[in-house]
């Protein structure tokens, strides 16, 4: 006994673990477990967390925008601001609930918690983990509840669900004229309107994260001559005819819409100033396939610019606006930027 009494206990922190092992442990272990990198986006998930919204084991990307394109819309703003006030210390902890949605299309309700394990010198976190718990039984439980409460009385009951009824007509209706709000009529891309509410959104994701944001600013060329020459109709042909082609180039999470009459923005996030040139250049090549307009060949200028650090979105289009400009002294079917 007294050579036990002599044993000191052994305790282990974080830093005794190597990543590798560190993730092998957490391989084992049932609940969603996230590990993020933050100077290197990279992010680990066990399987637990894969598991868990209805995915295999390591199916999604190790980045943040997994985790973003999980979570519900209605949520989102609520989590970002939970998120940023830890992140930026105005919070001592991080814990919050919300929505995410499961491999099937439903939502699972679930409880993230999340610790900053390190920081760099200028105080940005470098490192953070936590872990998502189902709390979806509970939560169901809850609406369960209320809905019998609801319920008590027949005609009561009968009522609810006319307006439920009448409620879902509605939304059908309101999602109706959003997406006319936000279309553009002649081209049914993203109109001005949707791209003035998105462009924000991408610079304080850019700058939350610390990813790159590129814009590409398009103008047709020569289309005040087209118009004059051949009318407007065939103008609004040639316009449609160019998306068409445009849109080919589009990939998963850029926004290509319309500025305003010939010009068009593409949102490109995730995308530095050098890729955002050469998916310019793929675009210029590819119209140069298009059929003719009369005499005119329709080609677009081009201005390219990536965001700069703390650069909100005002001054970003700005500059791209400039960089087209500057293609369009230059001359026809120019990038510039």
């Amino acid at each position: 006994m007294g050579e036990a009494s002599n044993i000191k206990p052994l305790k282990l922190n974080v830093s005794d673990f190597s990543e590798d092992l560190l993730h092998t442990i957490l391989e084992l272990v049932s609940d969603g477990i996230w590990d993020w990198n933050a100077n290197t986006g990279f992010v680990y998930r066990n399987p637990g967390w894969y598991t868990m919204l209805g995915y295999e084991p390591h199916s999604l990307e190790n980045t943040a925008l997994t985790w973003e394109n999980v979570i519900h819309p209605e949520d989102y703003p609520s989590v970002m601001t939970v998120f940023d006030d830890y992140l930026h210390q105005r919070t001592p902890t991080y814990q919050t609930e919300y929505r995410c949605r499961m491999l099937d299309g439903s939502y699972l309700w679930i409880e993230d918690r999340g610790y900053v394990l390190s920081r760099n010198a200028d105080g940005t976190v470098a490192r953070m983990v936590g872990a998502h718990r189902s709390i979806d039984d509970k939560r169901r439980l809850l609406e369960e509840l209320e809905r019998r409460t609801h319920s008590l009385e027949a005609t009561v009951e009968e009522r609810t669900r006319e307006l439920s009824r009448v409620n879902q007509q509605l939304q059908v209706q309101l999602e109706e004229n959003r997406k006319l709000a936000q279309t553009d009529t002649l081209t049914s891309i993203a109109n001005r309107y949707l791209m003035e509410k998105t462009l924000p959104q991408e610079c304080e994701r850019a700058q939350r994260f610390r990813r790159p944001l590129s814009l590409i600013a398009m103008d047709i060329d020569d289309f005040k001559t087209i118009n004059d020459h051949y009318g407007h109709a065939l103008g609004d042909a040639a316009i449609v005819q160019m998306v068409e082609r445009v849109k080919h180039y589009v990939r998963e999470g850029d926004l290509l819409a319309r500025w305003g009459g010939d010009e068009f923005i593409m949102i490109l996030p995730d995308t530095s100033l050098a890729d955002a040139r050469l998916l310019a250049q793929e675009i210029r090549d590819g119209l140069l396939s298009l059929p003719p307009v009369g005499e005119f060949q329709v080609t677009m200028s081009f201005g390219v610019v990536q965001r700069f650090e703390e650069e909100q979105q005002t001054g970003l289009l700005a500059r791209a606006d400039q960089a087209l400009y500057r293609s369009k002294v230059a001359g026809k079917n120019v990038i510039s930027g």
